[in-house]
């Protein structure tokens, strides 16, 4: 089949997110072809170049999403009024919120009907006219050629705040002030770029069998249009909830900023996941995110990350080489790590065991990065003093800090076998890859009960609070004084890992997804072999059935013949063994 692969701010990039799970999956799917068709996030990104692509990678477009030229686009009058009915509307959506306040229009209009089915009734309109005004800017903008002067024109941030002092609107809304309505046209001009694009005709996303969108949010956005406009499915896959990113971006930004821009991905991320043919999340936490935001549960299927587990077979094969009294942190330097309090845990783990050695080893991420790594340091070295051996000797801080590639840390595999315990002090996590990382070397683990670890441990580690540095350190103490508890917990880690996490694990998942969609999905054209002639098994036979199963892709049938003969006839590639032996 013909897969397209969206992705946002990494494949086939060289840096970036899930650069290196999606090139697996490319790899480890060589059965079928692939189109890549990527945003990016950064022109230094762009600058650095893309990965070596495997030969079944038929092609790759790319678009900026940190800048976007003037489309020259200058609407008409016509086009002028759809675009300030569209934009308008979806403002409004915005603005209003959730419809929930009593008196607001929808809900005092549906409240004879009871509390829940009020509820239900507002929600499902407020999603219907998201949709509405979504992919009316979406038609416009393929009719007109782009709308990104548009979408940055003194008409948006109008219609934005008429929007906002509309009766009915939300409180914060209607606070808003100019310089607030302008960062938020600002954003949602960036967000919407994808509808600019060339991406959705028949030589293109609408091509494909199947769109695979890695990431939630703006990377799933032109799935979203292409199965608007060519009714292909989607898949959808979030390892990390990209709602939850918005809402901890926007923390700091003002009160109305922050309730338009968390209004609008809420619909967003509503809306692709009521569009989605199924939902692939990485763990139960991004499962129950996605379930609070709409998701159907018939439609999710949990799929776990996969990780190369061969470069840490030696280690995890022969666990018993490492210091006894040494623990081990291994990550991206953050203030999400909370290494504050590992050191103070690190303290009163002095206390008991005076021997323990810390190995933080890890690189800063960013300026904030930096600063954070500074400001570690100078605490390790007022809570531990340099100490010697005796009075001739060289002190020594019983804290290190490295990083991966130095002499004493030259590969990660490494870095986990320096030491007997393996620590995660995390207050946010998503999907600790770190952890996973301990487990397929055969380490005993200390975690914070964040996002997925619970999950991820599943009982072969040892867990507690975030944000509380005497239960982690009575922990640590736990492990050092137990060897023998020590290698049956780092024994059953690694199992677990093998089982659960391994690359071979995630791509035989997707395969099977894939195939699980495309055969439940209408043929949208007629295959035609070298001679002319119609494939008829060259598409599954249950989708020439009829029935409610086929969904909305019914829409896009050709008036005036069968639903197998829509679109125009393609040419089929030669299928390799391996495909002819899937079929």
């Amino acid at each position: 089949m013909r897969v397209g692969l969206l992705t946002e701010g990494g494949y086939p990039y060289v840096s970036g997110d899930a650069r290196l799970w999606c090139d697996r999956l490319v790899r480890g799917l060589g059965q079928h072809e692939f189109d890549i068709y990527a945003l990016s996030r950064s022109e230094r990104q762009e600058d650095e170049g893309w990965l070596e692509l495997p030969p079944h990678v038929a092609r790759v477009r790319t678009a900026p999403l940190w800048t976007a030229e003037d489309d020259g686009v200058s609407l008409g009058r016509r086009a002028r009024r759809r675009f300030d009915e569209c934009y308008g509307e979806l403002a409004a959506v915005l603005c209003a919120g959730d419809g929930r306040t009593a008196g607001d229009g929808p809900l005092s209009e549906t409240a004879s009907a009871g509390p829940s089915e009020a509820s239900a009734a507002v929600s499902a309109d407020v999603a219907d006219r998201f949709a509405n005004a979504l992919y009316g800017l979406a038609d416009l903008a393929r009719e007109e050629g782009g709308l990104v002067a548009a979408l940055r024109s003194e008409r948006a941030v109008r219609a934005l705040e008429r929007a906002c002092r509309a009766p009915g609107a939300l409180r914060t809304a209607r606070e808003a002030r100019v310089p607030e309505l302008l960062t938020v046209a600002a954003h949602l001009e960036r967000a919407l770029r994808p509808l600019s694009l060339d991406w959705y005709e028949d030589d293109a996303l609408g091509s494909v069998d199947l769109c695979h969108a890695t990431a939630g949010g703006t990377a799933a956005l032109p799935g979203l249009l292409a199965r608007h406009f060519a009714g292909v499915p989607l898949l959808v896959t979030e390892y990390g909830v990209q709602l939850r990113t918005h809402y901890l971006a926007s923390a700091d930004a003002p009160p109305a900023v922050r309730a338009l821009l968390a209004a609008f991905h809420g619909r967003l991320a509503a809306e692709i996941y009521r569009r989605a043919t199924l939902i692939t999340p990485g763990n139960t936490h991004t499962r129950r995110w996605q379930e609070r935001c709409g998701a159907d549960r018939t439609k999710l299927r949990t799929v776990y990350p996969g990780m190369e587990a061969s470069r840490f077979a030696e280690v995890g094969e022969a666990p018993e080489g490492a210091d006894q009294d040494t623990l081990v942190w291994v990550g991206r330097i953050e203030p999400a790590k909370d290494l504050i309090s590992l050191l103070h845990a690190f303290a009163e783990i002095r206390k008991e065991e005076p021997g323990t050695r810390l190995r933080i080893v890890g690189t800063p991420s960013g300026a904030e990065g930096d600063a954070y790594l500074g400001h570690c340091r100078a605490l390790a070295a007022q809570l531990f003093p340099d100490e010697a051996e005796g009075v001739h000797a060289v002190g020594d801080n019983p804290v290190s800090f490295e990083e991966i590639g130095s002499p004493e840390a030259p590969t990660l595999a490494e870095a986990y076998a320096s030491g007997t315990v393996t620590v995660l002090s995390s207050v946010v996590e998503g999907f600790p890859v770190g952890l996973v990382e301990a487990m397929f070397c055969g380490r005993a683990t200390v975690s914070t009960d964040v996002g997925a670890v619970v999950e991820v441990i599943g009982g072969t580690g040892l867990v507690v609070p975030p944000r509380n540095p005497r239960a982690l350190a009575e922990a640590c103490v736990t492990l050092l004084r137990d060897p023998e508890r020590r290698e049956r917990l780092g024994a059953a880690a690694r199992a677990r890992a093998l089982e659960l996490f391994t690359v071979e694990q995630n791509i035989a998942a997707f395969h099977g997804i894939y195939l699980e969609i495309v055969s439940h999905s209408p043929v949208r054209h007629v295959v035609l072999d070298d001679a002319g002639a119609p494939r008829p098994f060259a598409a599954p036979a249950e989708a020439h059935v009829p029935g409610r199963w086929t969904g909305p892709a019914a829409r896009v049938v050709a008036r005036g013949g069968p639903r197998w003969a829509a679109g125009a006839p393609v040419r089929a590639t030669i299928p390799s063994p391996t495909t002819e032996a899937a079929r």
